[in-house]
């Protein structure tokens, strides 16, 4: 049976999601406590690659095993095998041919920055200490709406077949002391959100004017875009499926 997980973290002690040598893995914890739990060699993929740092409100990821279980059983004890900082919540039956990845529908992210000094959110948002003009930077994020070409907000030498996406939605939202991004895609280019983030803020603190954004992405130059912005403060939060995928 194919089986889709829904895994949340916080990645600060990660690698990103993906199993990489010599680094600790969101993938790989994952992967070894279902080895534990139904003795069997286990195979996770997930919906995408969040890089080291990045957390994940939602994760989905599909494996396939040949044991059979309860699923909330599962859930239950596989939480007890994992560290604080992964938490499964829920486990279902997909159909034979699902996949995590290219049957997605959209990803939703979310980028937090803190607008004021907070020694308890400082290991999740970014603090930014000057002043931003959050209406120029929502008027600079309604921009991406109308391109489909985003290789200038792409990490150098990816290799990709197309640096198209279709943005859905992008949006700077105030939440007391904090300014949030929430920005969703049919894909995301490596880097791209905290790309996008970095332009943005620079667009917000004077450095660069909307007019400016323009000339960025039709430049298709990672140069000319903004710096990226830190990992702490980034999180997938939402992964869409179509209906039917379920058993």
């Amino acid at each position: 049976m194919r089986y889709f997980i829904e895994i949340s973290y916080n990645g600060t002690a990660y690698h990103g999601w993906q199993k990489q040598p010599n680094a600790t893995s969101v993938q790989e914890v994952v992967e070894d406590g279902l080895k534990r739990l139904l003795g069997e060699a286990i195979s996770v993929l997930g919906a995408g690659r969040t890089d080291t740092g990045v957390h994940a409100k939602q994760m989905i990821a599909h494996f396939d095993s040949d044991s059979s279980f309860v699923e909330t059983d599962v859930v239950y004890k596989l939480n007890a095998f994992l560290p604080e900082d992964i938490a499964v919540h829920s486990l279902y039956k997909v159909r034979p041919d699902a996949h995590a990845r290219f049957d997605a529908l959209s990803r939703t992210y979310l980028y937090r920055i803190s607008l004021t000094k907070n020694p308890f959110s400082f290991q999740n948002a970014y603090f930014i200490k000057y002043p931003l003009n959050i209406a120029k930077m929502q008027q600079a994020s309604q921009v991406l709406l109308g391109y489909k070409d985003f290789q200038c907000f792409s990490k150098s030498n990816t290799d990709v077949k197309t640096y198209y996406c279709n943005i859905l939605k992008c949006d700077w939202i105030l939440v007391k002391d904090e300014l949030h991004l929430v920005i969703k895609a049919d894909r995301f280019l490596r880097n791209m959100v905290r790309a996008i983030v970095g332009t943005i803020i620079n667009i917000g603190t004077g450095k660069l004017d909307n007019d400016d954004l323009y000339a960025i992405i039709a430049s298709k130059n990672r140069s000319k875009a903004g710096y990226s912005v830190p990992a702490h403060g980034l999180y997938l939060t939402e992964i869409e499926y179509p209906e039917n995928i379920k058993l």
